[in-house]
């Protein structure tokens, strides 16, 4: 600008000439005509400069930003995540975050994944207020690909969420979940933000009044908490909640997790939310962990006892031996025609009846199927053995693994040597057995037994008898010296000669002696 500034002076006030002012002040006369044409200098040309660096890591880059488009658009990688990759898994390569941030942008922009979102920030006091809702993700499960339902639980104050995975959004996961965050934060808070989901609304009235559900009214009541609702299409209102779900995903969930079964993909969450404890939110001074911990003086306490989580039904046995339950049937060991009392919870289904629980099986998300315990019908195969081989019941015990190889080749010797008919039978006694000696076991005695050669069920019976009995190394020891106290002296049977026909007393023979000192086991003999 000074320069501009110079040539504009010495042109109207000294030399007057282009040539003669880029002459005296050493500078191209290009450069005096575009001072003269405007005070201010053009902008310059930046060189287009060569990334060597980023160069070696487009290749990976591009590579996960084509796979984000055909990914969830809620479990794609985020600039960060993406330069967080390239440190784990390509090290050779250094280049800073800044770069790579600038280049996803750019990428991103040209692909169409760039998304705008706008959350207004606001203050919370300890243990005021937590926000609650679901998020979706997709997971491998047993090497399948499953949409799978995510609860949130985020505290306003501190930050810290609790994250909980189910198969399906039911009104028992949402209570269980609800459970178990109330006890990992330590306490309940005093205030829950939710949307109008329909576990907990049954129908939205005029402003802010919603008509809640029974089942819902019922566990706030126990646990302690206000409930408020967001208006319809205004996720903005429980902000954190919405962020929380994102940031989650893309930082934890990111690539798809592969797991072997639900169980194994909560620990992973487990473990994402105690490495988020160590993070610091922008713009505050502590930890999440060190606000966590804070924050839970200022919770309710926790109730005395769980609420009852199970939603009851009341089926009746059908022919099939099956109760229906929803949408689903289930099998019982129960005659047919007897009402018994189905309780539904977010995993599983018991059935009751007589104040006992008489079956117990995992609940089935699917619609109008059979879901089959072998063991309830082994009473009617019985009398059936013909329709054991083809039984719904067993083909679902095959395909959960719970019928080992050794029954077939015991099942097949057994019906070769004495008939099918005998041989079904036989194989029935010995998944009867299981219930004295557990499936284990049973299953142990039928492989020794193979093993010996024989397929016989007395084998069988003996093997779990033997292995039932005391060993000499099960029985208390005893010291030798102590055993002194059992001695006992020698009966005398000479009072029991009295007994005889034509008995006469000897002289100075027993009788001379009193009565009272007769053997005892004279008296119990008269």
């Amino acid at each position: 600008m000074e320069l501009y500034e110079q040539i504009r002076r010495e042109y109207e006030h000294g030399a007057g000439t282009i040539r003669a002012v880029a002459r005296r002040l050493g500078v191209h006369r290009r450069e005096v005509r575009q001072a003269l044409a405007s005070a201010v200098p053009p902008e310059r040309k930046k060189p287009e400069r060569e990334r060597s660096k980023l160069a070696l890591a487009l290749s990976f880059i591009d590579a996960i930003l084509e796979a984000d488009c055909r990914a969830p658009r809620k479990q794609r990688h985020t600039a960060h995540r993406i330069w967080t990759r390239l440190r784990q898994e390509k090290p050779e390569i250094v280049v800073g975050e800044s770069t790579v941030r600038e280049y996803v942008r750019q990428r991103k922009q040209a692909m169409g994944l760039l998304g705008h979102e706008v959350f207004v920030a606001q203050s919370y006091q300890f243990g005021d207020e937590a926000q609650v809702d679901w998020y979706e993700i997709f997971a491998e499960i047993d090497g399948q690909q499953r949409k799978i339902y995510i609860f949130c639980m985020r505290s306003m104050a501190s930050g810290a969420a609790f994250h909980r995975a189910y198969p399906h959004a039911t009104q028992q996961a949402f209570l269980e979940a609800h459970e178990l965050a109330f006890h990992w934060f330590g306490g309940v808070f005093r205030t829950l933000r939710f949307d109008n989901l329909t576990s907990a609304v049954k129908k939205i009235l005029r402003g802010h009044q919603r008509e809640e559900t029974t089942r819902f009214i019922t566990f706030r009541s126990h646990w302690g908490f206000q409930a408020e609702f967001c208006t319809p299409g205004e996720g903005h209102e429980k902000g954190g909640v919405e962020g929380e779900g994102g940031q989650f995903r893309r930082n934890h969930l990111v690539p798809v997790p592969r797991v072997r079964n639900l169980e194994e993909l909560n620990r992973l969450l487990e473990s994402g939310a105690d490495q988020e404890q160590a993070r610091l939110i922008t713009g505050r001074s502590q930890t999440i962990g060190a606000l966590m911990l804070a924050e839970r003086e200022h919770l309710l306490p926790l109730a005395d006892e769980g609420f009852d989580l199970a939603a009851l039904h009341f089926p009746q046995v059908n022919q099939s031996g099956c109760v229906k339950v929803l949408t689903n049937f289930y099998s019982t060991p129960l005659p047919v025609g007897t009402t018994v009392e189905a309780k539904v919870y977010s995993a599983y289904v018991e059935i009751w009846h007589g104040g006992h629980c008489v079956a117990r099986h995992e609940r089935c998300y699917e619609r109008h199927q059979q879901v089959l315990e072998l063991d309830h019908y082994l009473n009617v195969l019985q009398k059936k053995p013909g329709a054991m081989a083809g039984s719904t019941a067993l083909e679902q015990c095959r395909a959960q693994g719970r019928w080992p190889a050794s029954y077939d080749r015991f099942w097949a010797r057994v019906s070769e040597r004495e008939g099918r008919q005998t041989g079904t039978r036989a194989m029935i006694e010995v998944l009867l057995l299981s219930r004295t000696y557990g499936a284990a076991r049973v299953r142990q005695a039928v492989e020794e037994a193979l093993l010996m050669g024989t397929s016989s069920l007395s084998a069988i019976r003996y093997l779990l008898n033997v292995d039932c009995k005391p060993t000499a190394t099960d029985l208390p020891s005893v010291e030798a010296g102590e055993l002194h106290r059992y001695d006992r002296p020698q009966p005398s049977m000479d009072a029991y000669e009295q007994l005889r026909p034509n008995w006469a007393a000897p002289p100075q023979a027993v009788s001379s002696l009193p009565i009272a000192n007769w053997p005892v086991a004279m008296e119990v003999v008269l």
